[in-house]
């Protein structure tokens, strides 16, 4: 896609923004419609003067990892994070101009009246709420954690979200400190869960590019909770050779919410490339795993997380991205590394993969609403959302 073509896509979303979200809201209205993640409007956000995740909208998108966490291990716990407000970027406001039914973000404080007043916004607008909670290190951090848990349930928050995991083939160069890392969440997970479960509100760890599903399963398995679960990415699996549906299938039995995205791959030099694309365009069964996902549980928070990028590199063929896999600890099979390339194979993009690199900001933003709402408008016709 060249910058030419993009910005023919772009040109015309502010026009159609305002002319769809209406229609969206007027045929939807009482439909379990879908929220909107803080990470499908990074370009907006640093258009606002934010980050390109998190930071300027008062979720988790861009804090993966925590506060003074390096590459390859840490501590935990993401950085604090401003509210809808807050950045100059509103993401409450841009879901309602989009037809959307919720939103992932976090009030602007804890203050009992600010908490009030944010409740009675989103009350008004019907709209769902998750959170992103700041997870303690240690038990020393137990009490500002249940603070942060009583408040955002007042606030309406429906549940949590964590994403605390980066890219394991880009941040570590052997198994051994992987290991350390996730043996570390799961501990923090047995950490919050009393608390969790003394408020009655549950927890989802998104699998966020690192672990694999039987891995995250497994620890599911193991905390035997229904407060602690999964925030269910449709995609991000595929980065470790797993097939969207069987992410789906071995998750879903613990699965509290999801991140919704269509995506596309193509192949490169060190492996595949894979990229967020328009709902309905890539080669993710959207509608089995909605349905499977609705079968467990008929309300269950769906959110859109359509990411503007350039394509993420999976780089399979090179010897940084096996590091962290072992036979024992951590297995890869190689016949999903081959199912993987033949999906790749099978499935070449639709159209060219979305790209940013080369548009200004506000060329990006405005690419990005089209995207979204190209979504929102499929979810509502195809997936009930």
């Amino acid at each position: 896609m060249t910058r030419r073509d993009i910005l023919a896509v772009a040109g015309s979303a502010p026009a159609w923004l305002s002319a769809t979200a209406s229609s969206i809201n007027a045929q939807i209205k009482g439909r379990p419609r879908m929220g909107g993640a803080p990470t499908a409007f990074s370009n907006n956000s640093r258009l606002a003067g934010g980050g390109r995740g998190a930071g300027g909208m008062g979720a988790a998108g861009g804090a993966r990892r925590g506060a003074g966490q390096a590459p390859g291990g840490g501590t935990g716990q993401p950085p604090a994070r401003r509210g809808p407000g807050q950045g100059g970027f509103d993401i409450i406001e841009k879901c309602r101009q989009m037809g959307m039914g919720g939103v992932q973000t976090n009030p602007p404080s804890t203050d009992p009246a600010e908490i009030k007043k944010f409740r009675a916004r989103l009350e008004s607008l019907d709209m769902h709420l998750i959170c992103d909670p700041r997870l303690p290190k240690d038990a020393s951090g137990l009490a500002e954690f249940e603070a942060q848990v009583v408040a955002y349930k007042e606030a309406g928050a429906r549940s949590f979200h964590a994403a605390i995991t980066g890219r394991r083939y880009e941040e570590y160069d052997s198994i051994e400190p992987w290991k350390a890392e996730f043996d570390r969440i799961k501990k923090q997970s047995q950490l919050v869960e009393p608390i969790l479960a003394k408020h009655r509100i549950a927890l989802g760890y998104e699998n966020h590019k690192g672990y694999r599903a039987a891995e995250q399963a497994a620890w599911m398995k193991s905390m035997s909770s229904e407060w602690i679960g999964v925030c269910l990415d449709f995609g991000n699996n595929m980065s470790l050779c797993e097939d969207p549906m069987e992410t789906a299938r071995i998750l879903a039995p613990y699965t509290v919410s999801a991140h919704i995205k269509d995506m596309a791959v193509e192949m490169y030099e060190d492996g595949f490339l894979l990229s967020e694309v328009t709902m309905g365009t890539g080669m993710v069964d959207l509608k089995a795993i909605v349905n499977l996902l609705r079968q467990k549980d008929p309300n269950m928070i769906i959110n859109l997380e359509m990411i503007t990028r350039d394509p993420l590199k999976i780089p399979i063929f090179t010897k940084k991205y096996w590091a962290t896999f072992d036979d024992a600890i951590s297995p890869l099979p190689g016949r999903d590394m081959s199912h993987m390339l033949e999906l790749v194979r099978k499935n070449p993009p639709k159209q060219p993969l979305p790209k940013t690199s080369g548009l200004s900001v506000e060329e990006a933003a405005k690419l990005e609403d089209k995207y979204n709402l190209a979504c929102v408008e499929y979810g509502r016709k195809y997936l009930n959302l």
